[in-house]
C-alpha cells in the first residue's frame, strides 16, 4: 500500500493518491476508499493493468483525515503506510489517518 501527496502552491489542498497493492487484496474484484472526507461513503478506487487499485482525492492542507479500505463490500483493511492510527469509535479497530 502506498500514499503519495502533491501539494498545490496555489491553493490550500493537497493531492493525495491512495494505492493498494494487488498482493494485499488477494484477487479482489472491489476496493473502496472510505473516510471522513467523503462521509464515510465508499468511493470505488480503479484498478490498474498491474492489478493495483488507485485514487486520487483533492483534501484541505493542514487537516488530519481518517480513513479505511473496504474490500469486496465485505473486508475493512488499514493502510499500512499512513501516517498514524486512531481508535475508530464503532468497534476494536482502528483507522488509518493521513495527516496533511
Amino acid at each position: 500500500m502506498a500514499i503519495s501527496k502533491t501539494y498545490s502552491k496555489s491553493k490550500p489542498v493537497c493531492k493525495v493518491t491512495f494505492a493498494v497493492s494487488a498482493d494485499t487484496v488477494n484477487g479482489a474484484k472491489s476496493v473502496s476508499l472510505v473516510g471522513d472526507f467523503n462521509e464515510w461513503n465508499p468511493t470505488a478506487l480503479k484498478k490498474q493493468k498491474d492489478g493495483t487499485f488507485k485514487a486520487s482525492v483533492e483534501l484541505e492542507k493542514g487537516r488530519e483525515f481518517a480513513f479505511r479500505y473496504l474490500v469486496d463490500n465485505d473486508n475493512w483493511i488499514n493502510d499500512e503506510a499512513a501516517d498514524k492510527y486512531v481508535p475508530s469509535g464503532v468497534s476494536a479497530d482502528e483507522n488509518s489517518v493521513v495527516v496533511l
